[in-house]
């Protein structure tokens, strides 16, 4: 029931499906720069990574990144799923080693590929330096600054759930939507357009209201179906991180019927960031441009997720199961 309920979802969204055409060749590409970094995985790691297809999710989200760039946004993405596998999956972190990564990857983005925390070592330390290197090299400070705060707003997302986990208080419905905004990542990837067009903002145009509902409806989006797709898996292990396991429990209502519910509130949101999108101000001659085209990011960060969370290996029926990066792969110890 729930494929066909994804599959419906796609099949409504108004949202053109892109993919860029380097997906394929950045994919070859990062399999030896992981060998180069001396990441710990073992064959059925690799194969897991590789049909997990973060490069084509990259790919979807940025579909108009140049090859190198597109390289960058690919290791990038890497280093955030295997972060969220160590906190999220298998043997996941404490809490206070979710932190002390938080406080790493800050320290290095902060302030450079020459500082060092304990929290963040070895490979997974050598795949962010190398993957920030370029938007540090070629982003303004000010730009770096959000990008930092949005890495910072995602590792204290995943810090308050693992500490909710760890208590067994699963989250109500409000709680839950606001989490889960930050446990998306989906703010990280938002000035990642920015870096991918060529086109930082100005503060003052992200921080707009307009722009910023539309970041959060579109995280929302991608969230809510990222969490039908994954109702299986998290009905055993999420402890009720899940919009519809806290709708089903809030409301008091059977499993089934929480999908319904979650689908249609689904739909309404849709409507709404369609419509919220045709209703953006102008904002000048000079900004209109690089406006829609962070715009067309967000709706890529919607649709992309779709089409990448039915391709992927990552979800349940699909034969995956999460890349971990704990231990030796640069999680704290």
């Amino acid at each position: 029931m729930t494929e066909e309920v994804l599959r419906s979802l796609r099949s409504d969204c108004p949202i053109a499906p892109r993919l860029s055409p380097y997906a394929e060749p950045v994919r070859e590409w990062l399999v030896g720069q992981l060998d180069q970094l001396g990441l710990p995985l073992d064959p059925a790691a690799r194969e897991r990574l590789a049909r997990a297809g973060f490069v084509r999710y990259a790919g979807r989200l940025y579909p108009d990144a140049t090859e190198p760039d597109l390289r960058v946004l690919a290791a990038l993405f890497t280093w955030f799923f295997l972060v969220d596998d160590a906190c999220d999956g298998p043997g996941r972190l404490d809490p206070a080693w979710i932190r002390a990564l938080r406080d790493a990857a800050l320290v290095l983005l902060r302030d450079g590929s020459r500082a060092r925390h304990p929290g963040c070592t070895g490979p997974l330390r050598r795949l962010l330096v190398q993957a920030w290197r370029e938007p540090r090299r070629r982003m303004p400070a000010r730009w770096r600054l959000r990008f930092a705060d949005a890495v910072a707003h995602h590792l204290d997302g995943a810090w308050r759930e693992a500490v909710a986990k760890t208590s067994g208080r699963p989250p109500g419905v409000d709680e839950y939507v606001e989490l889960r905004r930050a446990t998306s990542a989906a703010y990280v990837s938002y000035p990642l357009i920015e870096f991918a067009a060529g086109r930082p903002l100005p503060d003052a145009v992200c921080h707009h209201p307009v722009l910023r509902r539309l970041g959060d409806l579109a995280n929302d989006l991608l969230s809510w179906f990222n969490d039908i797709a994954s109702l299986d898996r998290d009905r055993a292990t999420a402890g009720g991180h899940n919009l519809v396991l806290a709708v089903a429990a809030e409301r008091e209502v059977p499993i089934a019927a929480a999908v319904d519910l979650v689908v249609a509130r689904w739909r309404n949101e849709m409507a709404r960031f369609i419509a919220l999108r045709t209703a953006v101000p102008s904002f000048g001659p000079a900004l209109d441009e690089s406006v829609a085209t962070y715009l067309a990011g967000l709706a890529n960060a919607i649709r992309g997720t779709i089409d990448w969370t039915l391709e992927s290996a990552r979800y349940p029926g699909k034969g995956g199961h999460p890349v971990n990066a704990s231990g030796s792969a640069g999680a704290p110890s």
